[in-house]
């Protein structure tokens, strides 16, 4: 074969429909690249116990699992209880930041992932967002543990709306991304998909030319900025234009099998 690459994929909205499910175009086709040797992994928001039904679900058992915007990176592990532990963890304190967010959002949704992974949260979210190990509690209790991400949703803001009072705020101290919806999802200062992947690529020796990341998102912007550097970086189509302004490449959206298309040329 020749060098492998490396491949890192957005989950939702980039693998993964809506609904939950995956395409048979794309499960071949990343099944097909592990076959011939290239790493092939999730670089996502989603919890680690979100996440790691995925690769179940795909059939693959990369060596590296980004989750949580790059706050948490799994490590392979035939001895842990689930071939995965936990590897690189960044943390901060959510205080000051959570403090400020629910004075300018009184009425917002908060979900804090501590570094075991577990979530806490006020106020239901999506499924997929915090993964099974988690409890509804009160406001004060999500300051009592260390964050590895905080996740802010809004349901009464358009993203306009929701987008112009995040940046009133001035955010400091954290990296920060909004999604689609009114959804803002934080890490610590100076942590993204990026950097974890970037320490991926360094373990594994893969030069930067043969590295590929795809992805639909706000928070997929500095992993795909960091793949176009010196690879491959494709905004799913239909993606926002900062997130398309970020790629070198665009493929097709997700409803027309575009990450099959990607892998397709590898």
């Amino acid at each position: 074969m020749t060098e492998p690459w490396l491949v890192a994929l957005d989950i939702d909205g980039t693998t993964m429909h809506e609904d939950g499910s995956i395409s048979e175009a794309v499960i071949r086709e990343i099944r097909r690249l592990v076959r011939a040797g290239h790493e092939v992994m999730p670089a996502t928001g989603r919890s680690s116990s979100a996440t790691l039904p995925v690769l179940e679900h795909l059939d693959i058992g990369p060596q590296f699992v980004v989750c949580s915007n790059g706050a948490i990176t799994m490590h392979r592990d035939a001895n842990a209880p689930v071939s995965y532990r936990r590897g690189w963890i960044e943390s901060f304190d959510p205080t000051d930041v959570l403090t400020q967010i629910r004075a300018n959002l009184p009425e917002a949704r908060f979900a804090v992932e501590d570094e075991h992974g577990y979530y806490r949260y006020t106020e239901s979210f999506p499924d997929a967002t915090i993964g099974f190990d988690s409890e509804h509690v009160d406001f004060g209790e999500l300051l009592r543990h260390k964050a590895t991400r905080v996740v802010v949703f809004s349901p009464d803001h358009d993203v306009d709306d929701f987008l112009s009072v995040v940046e009133r705020m001035g955010l400091q101290h954290v990296t920060y991304a909004i999604g689609w919806t009114a959804w803002l999802d934080i890490s610590p200062e100076g942590v993204n998909k990026a950097t974890a992947m970037e320490r991926v690529r360094t373990e594994l020796g893969i030069p930067r030319e043969r590295v590929l990341a795809v992805g639909d998102g706000r928070n997929d912007i500095d992993l795909l900025q960091w793949a176009a550097a010196g690879g491959r970086g494709v905004a799913m189509g239909l993606s926002p234009d900062e997130v398309v302004e970020a790629a070198n490449e665009v493929t097709g959206s997700v409803a027309e099998d575009g990450l099959a298309q990607v892998l397709a040329t590898l």
